[in-house]
């Protein structure tokens, strides 16, 4: 299709959100911590969102395009994907102590265990 064909409307197109995407997520557990690695390409702190809902962990976050400073765009194929991941959380962890960093694109997410529910060694006694 040339340049000539691209109607009003198809030039107006939104760089909105139109599909949600459950981003590639590994998870890891030691004694003391779940550490949850998600992969989220183009998004930033500002159009992200992690909360914990009664016990749900909720990943919500918005890639944003790189448009160059002083221009539009007119005709836009490529959408903003939304990302979208939750996870079941145990009652047996720590989540006021919740810590998420986002650097690069790749969102770290350390759910430290609470104290009673880390393995900890019972000194047997004789006689």
């Amino acid at each position: 299709m040339s340049d000539k064909n691209v109607t009003k409307q198809e030039q107006q197109q939104p760089t909105e959100p139109v599909a949600t995407i459950l981003p590639d997520v590994d998870v890891w557990e030691d004694a003391a911590v779940i550490t949850l690695i998600a992969d989220l390409p183009g998004v930033s702190n500002k159009g992200l969102n992690v909360r914990v809902d009664n016990d749900t962990l909720l990943i919500d976050g918005d890639a944003s395009l790189d448009i160059p400073e002083g221009m539009e765009a007119v005709y836009a194929e490529l959408r903003t994907p939304h990302f979208r991941r939750s996870f079941a959380l145990s009652r047996e962890l720590d989540t006021a102590r919740i810590d998420a960093k986002l650097k690069d694109g790749v969102l770290t997410v350390t759910i430290p265990k609470a104290e009673a529910a880390k393995p900890h060694r019972i000194e047997v006694r004789s006689g």
